[in-house]
C-alpha cells in the first residue's frame, strides 16, 4: 500500500533538521510521496531545495497569514520561482477569516489570493488552498478569476455542503490530521461520505497535533480511519486517493 502526504511542511525547522529520519519513517509506513508547500518568500529557497529529493513535489505561494506583509517584490519572486520550477504547484494560498478580524484585512487577503489565482491560471498550475471560515469568499474569488486549474482544498474542516461546492470548482478535498480527533465531527463526516474520487490525504506536518510534532508517517493512520469510517479496506482508500493525486500532478508533468 502506497500513500501520498499532499500537504507537509518539510522545510519547517521542526522537520528539516531530522529530514532523513522523517522520510525514512514515512516510507516505512507506506507514505512514499510528498507535496511540500511554501507559505512566504522567506521559505521559497528551502522548499525549492527539497525538489531534488525523490518523490518530493513542491509548491510556492503566499499564505493568507502573510498577506498583509506581502510586497510587490514578493510577487515578482514568486513568479520567477514558478517559471524556474515548471512542475511546482501554487500554494499555500487562500483566505483565513479566522485570522482576518477587520474588513481591511479580509480585502487584503482577497487581493493577494486573487493575484495568485490569476498567476496560477496563466501558468496553468493547480493550487493548494488554505480556507478557514471563508468558503463563500474562496468560491467568489475562484469564479471572479475564472480559475479552472483545480487543486486541493487543504485541511478541510467544513460541512459536506461546503465540500461539494469546492469539488464543483475543481478542488480535491484534503482529509487530514483532524480525522485523528474523535471530536472533529465534520471532518469525520466528510471522510465517510464524500466520494473517494474527491479526496486526497494529508498531515499538515509538523502542525495539527497537540503536544507532539506531526509527521508524514501519520497519513497511514488517516487512511486507516477513513477506511474504517467508510467500511472498506485501507488499500481501497490508498488506491483511489493515489489515482486522485496522480491526476493532479499530471497537470504539471510531475507524475
Amino acid at each position: 500500500m502506497q500513500l501520498t502526504d499532499t500537504h507537509c511542511h518539510l522545510a519547517d525547522p521542526a522537520l528539516l533538521g531530522s529530514l532523513p529520519q522523517v522520510l525514512a519513517a514515512a516510507r516505512a509506513a507506506g507514505v512514499c510521496r510528498f507535496i511540500v508547500p511554501a507559505t512566504q518568500r522567506g521559505d521559497f529557497a528551502d522548499v525549492a531545495a527539497l525538489s531534488t529529493l525523490p518523490s518530493v513535489h513542491i509548491a510556492f505561494g503566499i499564505h493568507p497569514w502573510f498577506a498583509g506583509a506581502a510586497e510587490e517584490g514578493d510577487f515578482i519572486y514568486l513568479e520567477r520561482q514558478l517559471v524556474q520550477h515548471p512542475q511546482a504547484l501554487v500554494g499555500e494560498i487562500g483566505l483565513d477569516y479566522g485570522r482576518a478580524k477587520t474588513q481591511e484585512q479580509r480585502l487584503r487577503q482577497v487581493e493577494v489570493f486573487e493575484r495568485q489565482l490569476a498567476l496560477a491560471q496563466r501558468l496553468r498550475r493547480p493550487v493548494i488552498v488554505h480556507n478557514l471560515k471563508a468558503t463563500a469568499a474562496v468560491v467568489q474569488s475562484v469564479k471572479r478569476c475564472r480559475f479552472t486549474q483545480g487543486g486541493i482544498a487543504h485541511a478541510f474542516s467544513g460541512s459536506l455542503e461546503e465540500a461539494r461546492i469546492l469539488t464543483g470548482c475543481g478542488f480535491k478535498i484534503g482529509i487530514g490530521s483532524l480525522l485523528l480527533n474523535p471530536a472533529a465531527r465534520k471532518a469525520h463526516r466528510a471522510a465517510a461520505e464524500l466520494p473517494l474520487a474527491d479526496i486526497v490525504l494529508e498531515t499538515d506536518s509538523p502542525f495539527m497535533l497537540k503536544n507532539t510534532v506531526n509527521t508524514p508517517a501519520n497519513v497511514r493512520e488517516i487512511a486507516a480511519v477513513t477506511a474504517q469510517l467508510r467500511g472498506i479496506a485501507p488499500e481501497e482508500v490508498a488506491a483511489q486517493t493515489e489515482r486522485n493525486v496522480n491526476a493532479l500532478l499530471e497537470k504539471v508533468g510531475g507524475f
